[in-house]
Formats: structure tokens, sequence, C-alpha cells
């Protein structure tokens, strides 16, 4: 059987540890050559080791594939480019990108520092613009070429203490969105998957009450290696008419996430006054306003 991605080369960011070694592993095994890009750093985003790049790099050359080490930083323009350019230099080109390095820094809002917001924005978000910046032009010049970007449901439905992530993850959809708005014309496709896995950052939720316990229990069966089959199938020819779409793994479960439409409107034939927003705009759309809900609530059921 041909694999998905015999000859093809994924540069897969974050891929040391969790969700991007599964995918960067599936990959190997379906044929690609595999730039395992991984900074080494804490679940902050503070530190560095090319340890964990270097092992996967050895699983994958130990199973027969190909992959290089790269220990850059997403979130360093410059660095940034210097992975596009080591999949060009060791294997003369680059087909897709799966945007997955990241960190963490919880805080509640109005305890949160300066130094948290940027660092959480600067690795999920201006990473995931460096690096599909830096493929984009080979992108272009070969009339192909595939992005997956990892958001969440933190961004995409809410959660505690999570607003740097939060903004992060939903500006990752308005990018991905826009990347495959943009490129389009070139036969480049972007999307979203908002991954449901335990890793090292997810190892960071609070487990002070037995609701927080009951829950982090049920993701720690959510193993990281459930998100790599959606990953590699989007990378795969036979989904090059799949674009602009943002979808959810959880355990055995795929999602596709709907997108914002409008979904009431409210008109009359003269210029709205505050008090008639009040009056009658507000009261119509009452009923259809969306709660304010956190992940846990949304997806109540347990992983399947």
């Amino acid at each position: 059987m041909q694999k998905l991605l015999q000859d093809k080369v994924i540069v897969v960011t974050g891929a040391g540890r969790g969700i991007g070694k599964g995918i960067a592993l599936l990959a190997a095994a379906e044929g690609a050559r595999v730039v395992v890009n991984d900074l080494g750093g804490a679940e902050d985003g503070s530190g560095q080791d090319t340890g964990p790049a270097a092992e996967v790099v050895a699983e994958i050359r130990a199973g027969g594939g190909e992959a290089v080490a790269n220990g850059a930083s997403v979130a360093d323009w410059d660095a940034a480019h210097g992975i596009i350019e080591d999949a060009i230099n060791h294997f003369g080109r680059i087909d897709c990108v799966v945007n997955n390095a990241g960190n963490l820094r919880d805080a509640i809002f109005h305890k949160m520092s300066e130094a948290d917001f940027d660092s959480v924005i600067n690795v999920h978000l201006k990473g995931t613009f460096n690096v599909s910046r830096a493929a984009a032009p080979h992108f272009r010049a070969r009339t192909s070429g595939c992005f997956v970007n990892m958001t969440s449901t933190s961004g995409l439905i809410g959660n505690f203490g999570q607003a740097n992530y939060a903004a992060a993850k939903l500006g990752i959809v308005g990018l991905s969105k826009s990347m495959a708005l943009d490129m389009g014309r070139f036969r480049v496709r972007s999307n979203c998957i908002a991954p449901f896995a335990w890793s090292r950052l997810i190892g960071t939720i609070p487990t002070r009450t037995g609701e927080e316990q009951a829950r982090v229990e049920k993701i720690r069966q959510m193993t990281p290696d459930k998100i790599a089959p959606l990953a590699i199938a989007l990378c795969s020819d036979a989904a090059a008419e799949v674009t602009g779409q943002i979808f959810g793994v959880r355990n055995n479960e795929i999602f596709l996430f709907n997108q914002n439409r409008p979904i009431r409107y409210a008109h009359q034939g003269e210029n709205w006054t505050p008090r008639q927003v009040l009056e009658r705009a507000l009261p119509a759309f009452a009923a259809d306003f969306t709660p304010l809900a956190r992940s846990g609530d949304v997806f109540s059921w347990d992983p399947m």
C-alpha cells in the first residue's frame, strides 16, 4: 500500500515530546522525511535542551526513516526561517508544516503579567506566523503545500486562567483562515486542530479539588498519539480539497467545529439610538446568546 506522505518533507515544531512527537513518528512511518523541531524548554518556555528532538530523530532513524533535529525557537523570526532552511538544505524541499510548538503560563486575568502574556503569544501565535511565513514562498513556488495549526478549545470555547493561551489559540484560527484564503490560489491549504490530549503542558492544570482531579484523570486517558492520524491525513494529497477548517480530536472522537456566522439580526428604518438597542435589539437576541462556558461544560461526556 502506498504510504500517505511518501517522499514528502514535513516540519513539525514542538516535536520532541507529546503531540508533536506522535505526529513526527507517524509522518515518518507514512514515508515523510521529517524536520523535528523542538527548543527543549520547560512547560513555561524557559530553558533549552536539544535532547528531546535528538531522541525523536534517533527513533525515526531506527525505524528506517529519515529525520534531522532542529533546536530553534519558533518565536524568533530568523530562527524560524532557519527551521525551513534546514528542510531545504537536508531534503531539498518542504511540503508540510505542522505548527505545534507551545508553552503555558496560566494565571487569572487580573493577576497575569505582561511577560506571561507576551511569552505565550510569542510562541503560539507569532511562532505559527514565523514558521508559516518562512515556508510560504517555497509553497508558492511549488504551487503546493499544507499547514496544520494547533488551536485549542480554551480559545474556541473558553477556560479559566488562560487569557494569554486562549488569545493565542483563537488568533491562530484567524491566522490559519487568512493563510488558506491568501494562498489558496497556489493550491496551498491550511487547517486547524484542537487537540484533547495529556501532555506536559496539560500536566500544569491545578488538581486542588476532587472535581479538578477527576477532570485531569479523564484527560490522562487521551494519549498524545491519538492526534497524529488526523494531522497526517490533512497533510496527505488525499485531503487536497480540505482547507480553512477547524477540527478537534478527543481520544477516538474527531470533531468538525462550526465557525462564526451571523445567527440573528435586527433592523429598523431609521438610525438606532442606545435606548432602542437596549429596548429592542438586545432582548430580541437574548434567547440566542452564547452562554459563558468552559471546554468541560461543552464536552461534558467522557472521552470515547
